[in-house]
């Protein structure tokens, strides 16, 4: 049986490639196949979509999605232009949007294969535990120091709270399927926090829902940064990388602050994603 995903043109509001996964791809993804993977992909070439878009985004769908696991080798771009009867700096393009968005990579002598997993990230008020695991991923979280103490200016103004306010600061590692993904530095009032092994075992949203304590609404910003040596070292990933970041200070229903979180995340393998609206 076929199993088949469309990617649309939005502007057209129509399908503008269609990726049919045979029954032989399927055995191809079950298998220890050393063979380049070739989709088969169905180009509309009346869209105005341009060519390479209509091949490296049902390709990308399918890496996000998992049905092209990490590791994965794709056809070359001289293959996949003569397969899909396009030019080869079409087919080049394709290949080097999907390395552009971090998706595959380039080896001499290998090929292009699947780079691990990317986390994409609604921009909703969840924790990013439960983000991962309603992707699929397996989790873990490592917690690098727990401490409570007394606020000072700084935590009072975040937290606004009176300083001198018990209150509790932690920093974690989030991982999925094994790799680091974010570190996450918290400060919460001590009234609310969870302990050190509630954070190990679960996501801090839903351990404050457990407490009656809903997360109602949040001010994020969202940035960037180079690691430092400290940073590259906790995330897998070189000095000075770029990585994202994230502050957030979150409110629960009565309009108490209840987190003041500094985030950062492995630009590699993390990217959020939100929609935008004309007003």
């Amino acid at each position: 049986m076929a199993v088949m995903a469309t990617v649309r043109d939005i502007g057209a509001r129509r399908p503008y490639a269609q990726v049919i996964i045979t029954s032989d791809a399927q055995a191809y993804l079950m298998s220890d196949s050393a063979s380049p993977f070739a989709l088969n992909i169905t180009i509309d070439r009346s869209s105005k979509t341009p060519l390479h878009t209509q091949i490296s985004e049902p390709l990308a769908s399918l890496i996000l999605d998992g049905t092209l696991p990490a590791g994965a080798r794709l056809e070359d771009e001289l293959s996949m232009a003569k397969r899909l009867e396009v030019s080869r700096p079409t087919a080049r393009q394709a290949l080097q949007h999907l390395v552009d968005r971090g998706l595959v990579k380039r080896r001499r002598g290998v090929g292009t294969i699947v780079s691990p997993m990317h986390v994409h990230r609604p921009m909703q008020l969840t924790s990013l535990l439960a983000d991962l695991s309603a992707a699929g991923h397996e989790t873990s979280t490592n917690v690098l120091d727990y401490t409570e103490h007394e606020a000072d200016a700084d935590d009072a103004e975040h937290l606004e709270v009176e300083e001198g306010t018990a209150v509790v600061s932690c920093t974690r590692i989030r991982c999925a399927d094994g790799e680091p993904i974010a570190v996450l530095s918290n400060l919460m009032p001590a009234a609310v926090a969870p302990t050190l092994e509630e954070l190990e075992a679960g996501g801090l949203y839903d351990l404050l829902r457990a407490k009656d304590i809903v997360p109602t609404t949040a001010k994020q910003t969202i940035g960037a940064r180079n690691a430092t040596t400290r940073e590259a070292e906790l995330l897998h990933e070189r000095r000075r990388t770029a990585l994202l970041t994230a502050t957030r200070i979150t409110y629960d229903q009565s309009g108490r602050v209840i987190e003041y979180g500094q985030h950062i995340y492995r630009a590699s393998r993390y990217t959020f994603e939100t929609s935008l609206f004309s007003s």
